[in-house]
């Protein structure tokens, strides 16, 4: 199983939206004759393909929640720049360039090495089977291939082309067909040569402006140097080892010491997604841009979250927690289990499915026993 395809991130159901558009040249587009079916089945082929260049996302969701997610709601409420030099999905460098500085992430067979510059300090992980998005999966190739994964073709139709990276780029733009769903529709402009993503727009129901895109403004297609993607730890600087990636992925090993504690095989008539047949303690539920992720939260996590959620705007109380919506991202913190943790969950989905999903959880909490 590839790493790609053990992406359940909070957010997956989460980092698969969000952005404004980005200028995507001057120059009129050539189209093609290629059909939605087959510019599809291109997009799929694709992944194995190498490349290089800058690309740049903007998200419009501003998350209130705490320290533990900074990053995330950096990545969906900020614009970033992602230098990458990709040779495989077990070899690339990625640099995140933001206003508050510049993070490289280069990920190996071993794990992920991350170089922070105004710390110079670098931290090596392993990878995860669930965490939290980080600036390489707001790629556009790797955001698309995620969106569309799933997808057949009469959940796709053709758009014309355009212009991208200074490529002539056919587009597709992809309906998500499940009532749960709070993604209208995602756009995406293809690399007819290679069948890499060149830009992807994700719209949520009534808003004509994209939540999140993610363009290439430079792209070469060339495989890259192992050069380029080796890390060699600067002289001075700190090298420390991190057995937690962050706390997406501590809330998955929950199920190590407490073995009752897993989501139900379905939950708001999504069905739940099983990674080589491994139960952690995250459930992640649905498919391509439709994704529902309940993650179990310790009290030392849960209590400063629902402090922040308390003094935020258009937040909603009730029985079943607190609940907010911003763009196509719903998000509801439930109140303590008897279990001893809250559920928080989030994704791409309505309110009115993580209310579903939140009154399920308590009519029959998953926890010790």
């Amino acid at each position: 199983m590839s790493t790609a395809r053990r992406w359940y991130v909070v957010g997956v159901g989460l980092v698969v939206l969000l952005l404004s558009p980005t200028a995507i040249g001057v120059l009129p587009a050539g189209d093609s004759d290629i059909s939605a079916r087959e510019l599809l089945q291109h997009v799929h082929d694709s992944e194995g393909i190498a490349y290089s260049g800058l690309a740049e996302s903007v998200g419009a969701v501003q998350l209130p929640i705490t320290d533990e997610f900074t990053g995330l709601a950096d990545l969906l409420g900020g614009r970033t720049r992602l230098r990458v030099w990709w040779r495989g999905e077990n070899d690339w460098r990625v640099d995140s360039i933001e206003p508050t500085g510049e993070t490289d992430l280069f990920h190996d067979a071993g794990g992920t090495t991350t170089w922070e510059y105004e710390s110079a300090q670098a931290t090596r992980t392993s990878e995860p089977f669930f965490r939290l998005p980080r600036g390489a999966d707001l790629l556009p190739p790797e955001l698309g291939h995620r969106l569309l994964v799933g997808a057949s073709p009469a959940d796709v139709s053709r758009l014309p082309a355009e212009r991208v990276a200074g490529r002539d780029a056919p587009g597709l733009r992809l309906e998500p067909p499940e009532p749960q769903a709070s993604v209208a529709r995602v756009d995406i402009w293809v690399d007819p040569e290679t069948g890499l993503p060149l830009r992807v727009a994700v719209f949520g129901k009534g808003s004509d402006s994209a939540a999140l895109t993610s363009t290439f403004l430079d792209l070469t297609t060339e495989t890259p140097s192992a050069s380029d993607t080796s890390f060699a730890l600067p002289p001075g600087a700190e090298l420390r080892f991190d057995d937690v990636v962050d706390v997406a992925a501590a809330a998955d090993h929950l199920t190590d010491h407490f073995p009752g504690l897993v989501p139900p095989a379905m939950l708001a008539g999504l069905t739940r997604r099983v990674v080589d047949d491994r139960l952690g303690a995250v459930g992640h539920y649905g498919r391509g841009v439709t994704r529902l992720v309940a993650v179990p939260l310790w009290d030392e996590v849960a209590i400063p979250l629902r402090e922040q959620l308390s003094v935020t705007p258009e937040v909603r109380v009730g029985v079943l927690g607190h609940a907010i919506r911003r763009g196509p991202l719903s998000l509801r913190l439930t109140h303590r289990e008897p279990s001893g943790y809250s559920w928080l969950l989030i994704g791409t989905v309505t309110p009115k499915t993580l209310r579903t999903a939140a009154a399920a959880l308590a009519a029959h909490p998953p926890g010790p026993r």
